[in-house]
């Protein structure tokens, strides 16, 4: 039996913002059910953020009528405009094969934006990453094999090569179960990525005993990337925790530093979760409780850090923290 954690707790350093959630259906003009899982990035003068927009019937786990991207603007980080129809859906790039798109990840590099996102097919799970022209049409640049998602691509060029962190899923080398970790990868265009390296693995982490996996894509500070994951605990005593019969796992946001130069070594790493399910949004309402989801995070001029999470797959937040008091926790031995 794994290793069960019955209380996990915030980093005292963090503070939710206190008119959480920033973003929910009711903010919507289309049919929505569940918005969550969004990249957020500055773009422009802009904040930017595509989200994940999960229709289902409220209270209701399946059917899932449908799966979006939605867009909305915003000038401050905390309020948001929505486009009036989604920016992307399967129906945008119909084949036999792709089912839909989700969790996007952004990330600016050399004044584009790009976005990575997940790929349902009828044969897999893959990762994928495009550009996006004028805030209106996706350029896929390039489709991962599977099973392969929660891309993350770095803001910069490293080594004169785009990189990323990403997770595979590999059942049978990890003992038939889910035992995934963070892996990194490089491309000279987008389109063929290799130069694979082991991060983290899940038994890295103190408070995870099921999987890990990149979160909101990494900021650079004068110490290292500063990289949010996100682990997994599971407890099979949990009941219900939302629609479906039972929810056994948590999700919980951790963060390390990871070398400015080879971004596969990890620096230093908090110990404890930087951010856990606390919160009635977070623990008591929702579709799947007890479950945190960073994807985006910004450093202002200030020192600030703007962390986005999706909260109980269902709303997105906002957190923030001083940068120097990340990279503090980062580097703590205790």
């Amino acid at each position: 039996m794994p290793k069960v954690f019955p209380e996990l707790k915030s980093a005292p350093i963090i503070t939710r913002y206190e008119n959480n959630p920033i973003l929910s259906k009711k903010d919507i003009p289309y049919e929505a059910t569940c918005i969550y899982n969004a990249g957020i990035t500055k773009y422009e003068g802009k904040y930017v953020m595509i989200f994940r927009d999960d229709v289902r019937g409220d209270g209701q786990m399946y059917p899932c009528k449908a799966i979006h991207l939605g867009l909305a603007i915003s000038d401050d980080g905390i309020h948001w405009s929505v486009a009036p129809k989604p920016f992307l859906s399967a129906d945008d790039y119909v084949t036999d094969e792709i089912l839909r798109f989700y969790d996007p990840r952004l990330t600016v590099i050399d004044g584009v934006l790009h976005m990575c996102f997940a790929v349902d097919t009828h044969h897999g799970v893959h990762g994928g990453v495009g550009i996006i022209h004028d805030l209106e049409k996706l350029e896929i640049k390039s489709i991962s094999a599977p099973d392969n998602r929660n891309m993350v691509l770095f803001p910069e060029k490293i080594g004169g090569l785009y990189t990323r962190l990403e997770r595979p899923f590999p059942v049978y080398s990890r003992g038939g179960k889910d035992r995934f970790d963070i892996w990194y990868a490089q491309s000279p265009d987008l389109k063929f990525w290799g130069n694979n390296k082991l991060v983290m693995g899940v038994e890295h982490v103190p408070y995870a005993n099921d999987k890990i996996g990149p979160a909101a894509p990494p900021i650079k500070t004068e110490k290292g990337w500063l990289t949010t994951f996100h682990s997994v605990d599971i407890d099979q005593t949990r009941g219900k925790n939302g629609w479906e019969d039972a929810w056994k796992k948590r999700y919980c946001a951790g963060i390390m530093l990871l070398d400015l130069e080879d971004p596969s070594k990890v620096i230093g790493m908090y110990k404890e979760p930087l951010l856990a399910p606390e919160t009635d949004y977070e623990v008591n309402e929702g579709m799947r409780q007890n479950v945190i989801f960073p994807g985006g995070m910004i450093l202002e001029d200030s020192g600030e850090v703007k962390i986005y999470y999706g909260a109980s797959d269902t709303v997105e937040c906002l957190a923030t923290a001083d940068v120097n008091d990340l990279i503090k926790l980062c580097l703590d031995k205790k």
